[in-house]
């Protein structure tokens, strides 16, 4: 009998031995929590799509802060979630210096000053018509003025610098947006506040769930003229290393689960901090699996997100985070 000279088995013997040789681990250091704050008081409203996820007003986010404090996750992603009032066509409420993401952060910094707070930077959950910048019509034909968009995303950049916010996360897909925020921070005295660009940023079925959570849906049409095209690769690429140039710190790819394929792209040729997003579809998906008793929840959250760091991110903003840290230590 002829035997395998090289047998791979042998380094997966055991769990200590597997553990010794694991090329990738994940820790709490890995994970970005997203958190959406809404106007109002002693609001915890779950997300209906997103179990387990809340909308959490100013006097209520201190129950989700001080435990993503106390499980280690070192960031968190601010989304704000103005009243339907307070919404207009130009997005005003975005770079109001009392608005409720700037409220958020100036609480949050105050509450919690070692937790890093990213605010992302949009206008579609302050916008009536609920896109991602400047709406006009061109012979009976709506379209987003990309380059008046830019001038409200600046001040939507500096009102959250001005804030607290230690990392602008500009996720609107307008041309030269990195460019122009890097400028206006520059100009408005921030030149140490990094950018986390959304550089590759499809559009997308997996949006859905967060569309509710933030109420962002697009009242007309879509985003598909700003957002990427799902059957483009290369385009990522061009995407990002413009990114790159126009000074861009972190570099984001959304979704992840369907997109590991650019992940690994982007990850080879650029050297600068790369961030998935796990999105609410893909979390509700599980989440929804788990609750019909088809999957195992855990099994299946936690061999994701290695897969996502496995493919080349450094970071992953995801709602599964807590849950994940608990599982990660041992617990439940």
């Amino acid at each position: 009998m002829t035997y395998p000279i090289t047998r791979h088995r042998r380094l997966r013997s055991t769990a200590a031995m597997r553990s010794l040789v694991r090329e990738t681990v994940l820790g709490a250091d890995d994970f970005i929590a997203p958190i959406f704050i809404t106007q109002g008081e002693g609001i915890r409203q779950e997300i209906s799509s997103m179990p387990g996820v809340y909308n959490w007003s100013l006097d209520m986010m201190d129950q989700e802060l001080s435990e993503i404090v106390a499980l280690g996750i070192k960031a968190v992603l601010v989304f704000g979630v103005p009243h339907p009032n307070e919404k207009d066509a130009l997005g005003t409420y975005a770079y109001d210096e009392h608005g409720i993401v700037q409220e958020a952060i100036r609480r949050i910094k105050a509450g919690y000053p070692q937790l890093i707070v990213v605010a992302d930077t949009c206008l579609c959950e302050f916008t009536d018509h609920g896109h991602c910048g400047v709406v006009h019509e061109y012979e009976g034909v709506a379209y987003v003025d990309n380059d008046e968009s830019l001038k409200l995303l600046v001040q939507t950049a500096v009102s959250q610098a001005e804030a607290g916010a230690d990392i602008i996360a500009p996720s609107n897909m307008m041309d030269g947006f990195v460019a122009a925020i890097r400028q206006g921070l520059d100009e408005a005295g921030y030149r140490d506040i990094p950018i986390m660009s959304y550089s590759v940023k499809y559009s997308s079925a997996y949006y859905g769930p967060f569309r509710e959570a933030a109420q962002s849906a697009p009242q007309f049409g879509d985003r598909k003229s700003y957002q990427m095209d799902a059957a483009n690769a290369r385009e990522a690429l061009r995407e990002t290393q413009t990114d790159v140039q126009e000074g861009a710190d972190f570099l984001m790819v959304k979704p992840g689960l369907a997109y590991l394929d650019i992940v690994r792209m982007i990850r080879d040729r650029f050297d600068l901090p790369l961030v998935v997003y796990n999105v609410s579809a893909e979390y509700s998906m599980v989440k929804a699996a788990a609750m019909q008793g088809w999957i195992d929840e855990k099994a299946i959250v936690l061999e994701t997100l290695i897969g996502m760091k496995r493919a080349g991110a450094d970071l992953i903003i995801t709602y599964h985070a807590k849950d994940a840290v608990r599982w990660l230590r041992g617990e439940g």
